[in-house]
């Protein structure tokens, strides 16, 4: 009886997910109400980490639970450390939760709450929380390494180094990308500044007091939570004066960033690294609950429509079409490259024992599906003119060009108009929103009137706002300091091919070596991504997507390697479909983004500049214009380079697949000797 029960439950989790997403796709007549989204995302989670997760762990990878995981048999009390399994889960979600489920799904709002959601709703349970789960089960069973050093260990060492170079290329971009996003929340916004700025001595406070033993970690944890919130409600009472110093340019907040990205890599972990990411841990987790929890109480209605006219490529939040650009819009949320550098980096370090790979690789990308949701909620319970009005470019900040931007958004069919979107500012407390692009600031005040439903009060509109800011900037800040600590090692390890002390990673001079020359690339194209918004800042997000996309491609053949190498290839479709889905996306954006006028394509771009040129005659446009013309290049360069890597990559691995299958080079798996757990673990 009680499994006829239970039958009968999953079939009724099923149905209604399946309802939910046919009334979210079909229902025209009236809005939508957001609680369908959230149905269908808790109904897919559920369904899809019963049942698939169980069968990938049991059929595919054949968990063997009795076998010593890393963390036991390298255990040194420093990277190798056996931990409780809720506690892992919690460092790998905050680590992967980068800006990507907050951003994405905002920019990719642009083609309608419909396309975006069913993207998340596919991609995370077919191809994100497999290839996660795979990821960290092959470091695993392989000591804790490297994806690079899998893949020249798994496959050649050409291969191997090809990878490599391809990594660090593409977290340059990754890393360049979220320093933009915090740009674009911070520029011109006095509290929130405030609010980052004074959490980087409060994190620096708490590790020098656990590192000499002035308090415990319980007493500390509660002062940095105390402090945070006061650092929140501080920028509410900030004086003219302060306000004014702390209202600072774009070009500004970049050199701030860099420093930043390189303090944070140079000085030792305990000092800054790891007490700001244990504090953002924090915040993550608890402000993802809640605003989940205020979705379901406030219910919103999704004003945005389901299909918007812009899924043609006449958007220019996205320029692009639907397909594929929703797909390396959203990326984290549904699938994203940059997790499995977290699945074969410190994670696999630290669990237990093999049968928490489900738990820990695979939920925790499902639990990041549904803060993806969230985000796209928050973006589409917006009137759709405030949501354009937000995200259209607007510079230089003036009232001729915020009403040229009002115009622009009407014409595309989409009301509202400049008095609107004063208030609209004044109530946030911020300068103007108009042109306050990047996604961030249009996730922010979605959050903050969601909040401000359930918690009203006068003026509190603002608080809210700022202190959604200062939530995203911890997000994305953990996710670019750690991003750089950890591409830090990546090219120290390529260093120390070719002058061994480099590669020591207890060398200060090899650090700062490495550091300086990871900062100085990504931090280019931060800069030029703030001097050109134009130009590289609307080309940075689609590289990012496609770089972010073809990592995870990268991270599927080494997948897909290893289940052959198994002896599983009949299960090998896991990891291959996916695989091949995200190669005609990347490869199809990849042309577009350089040949196609449509997706604001470089070369089209390219010849408009080499025009404008050809009939300057200021000196000043005429060098705004030279400049340009290098960043569209450059951006060629990068997308053609990505394309060719992984080519290369995806071409070996078949390459090594086939020898075999056809049995002309025999199976060996580099995996680790085996080793029994203890009887007491």
């Amino acid at each position: 009886m009680n499994r006829i029960v239970r039958f009968l439950v999953w079939v009724a989790v099923s149905s209604l997910g399946v309802l939910a997403v046919l009334i979210s796709a079909l229902q025209r007549a009236e809005p939508v109400n957001a609680l369908w989204l959230v149905v269908a995302g808790v109904c897919s989670f559920a369904v899809a980490y019963r049942f698939y997760s169980a069968w990938l762990m049991a059929k595919v990878l054949t968990l063997d639970d009795r076998r010593a995981p890393p963390a036991v048999t390298k255990a040194d009390g420093r990277d190798y450390v056996p931990t409780a399994k809720w506690v892992v889960f919690g460092h790998h979600f905050a680590a992967i939760a980068g800006p990507g489920p907050l951003v994405g799904p905002v920019l990719a709002a642009q083609f309608g709450y419909l396309p975006g959601t069913l993207w998340i709703l596919i991609g995370a349970t077919l191809g994100g929380g497999v290839h996660d789960a795979v990821v960290l089960f092959a470091s695993m069973r392989r000591d804790g390494k490297s994806l690079g050093r899998m893949l020249r260990e798994e496959i050649n060492p050409f291969i191997g180094m090809v990878a490599m170079v391809s990594l660090l290329v593409i977290m340059t971009i990754i890393l360049a990308v979220l320093g933009l996003v915090v740009v674009k929340a911070l520029a011109h916004s006095p509290w929130g500044l405030f609010t980052i700025a004074a959490t980087i001595p409060l994190a620096m406070a708490m590790g020098v007091a656990i590192r000499q033993g002035w308090a415990g970690v319980t007493p500390v944890t509660v002062a940095g939570v105390v402090g945070l919130l006061a650092c929140v409600g501080g920028g509410n009472y900030l004086t003219p004066e302060w306000k004014e110093m702390l209202t600072w340019r774009p070009e500004s907040l970049a050199w701030a960033i860099i420093v930043y990205g390189f303090a944070a890599s140079v000085l030792p972990v305990w000092l800054l690294l790891a007490p700001r990411d244990y504090l953002s841990t924090f915040m993550k987790l608890g402000t993802v609950a809640v605003l989940g929890v205020f979705i379901v109480v406030v219910a919103p209605p999704l004003k945005m429509p389901a299909v918007t006219q812009f899924t043609d490529g006449s958007g220019w939040v996205v320029p692009g079409p639907v397909f594929p650009f929703v797909c390396i819009t959203i990326a984290c949320g549904a699938i994203s490259g940059f997790h499995s550098l977290i699945s074969s980096g410190t994670t696999p370090k630290l669990l237990m024992r093999e049968k928490h790979i489900r738990l820990v690789g695979y939920g925790s990308m499902v639990t990041e599906m549904l803060v993806a949701l969230s985000a796209i909620i928050a973006a589409c319970a917006l009137e759709p003119g405030q949501y354009f009005a937000i995200n259209t470019p607007a510079d230089p900040p003036t009232v001729a060009v915020h009403e040229a931007v009002i115009a622009r958004v009407n014409a595309a069919g989409f009301a509202v108009t400049l008095p609107e979107m004063q208030h609209l500012a004044a109530e946030m407390q911020e300068p103007t929103l108009i042109g306050k692009t990047g996604g961030a600031p249009t996730f922010a005040v979605g959050m903050a009137m969601m909040f401000h439903k359930v918690f009203g009060g006068l003026n509190m509109l603002g608080l809210w706002y700022h202190f959604a800011i200062m939530f995203e900037a911890l997000f994305i800040l953990t996710t670019l300091d750690a991003g750089t600590r950890v591409g830090r090692f990546i090219l120290q390890d390529l260093l120390g091919q070719f002058v061994p002390s480099l590669g020591d990673t207890r060398s200060m001079a090899g650090n700062v070596l490495a550091s300086g020359l990871l900062v100085a690339a990504w931090g280019y194209f931060l800069y030029q991504g703030i001097i050109d918004p134009s130009g590289i800042a609307t080309a940075l997000w689609p590289i990012f997507g496609i770089a972010n996309q073809l990592l995870a491609v990268i991270a599927f053949c080494l997948g897909t390697t290893i289940l052959v190498k198994m002896g599983r290839a009949r299960y090998a479709w896991t990891t291959g479909v996916p695989l091949v889905f995200l190669l005609v996306v990347t490869f199809t954006a990849g042309t577009m983004k350089i040949f196609s006028a449509k997706a604001a394509g470089f070369l089209p771009a390219i010849a408009g500049v080499e025009a404008k040129l050809a009939v300057a005659t200021d000196p000043v446009v005429a060098a705004k214009l030279r400049a340009t013309l290098i960043n569209l290049r450059v951006d060629v360069g990068i997308t053609v380079f990505f394309l060719v890597m992984v080519g290369v990559i995806v071409s070996g691995c078949a390459v090594e697949w086939v020898r075999i299958l056809t049995g002309r080079k025999r199976a060996e798996l580099r995996e680790a000797p085996y080793a029994t757990l203890p009887e007491s673990s």
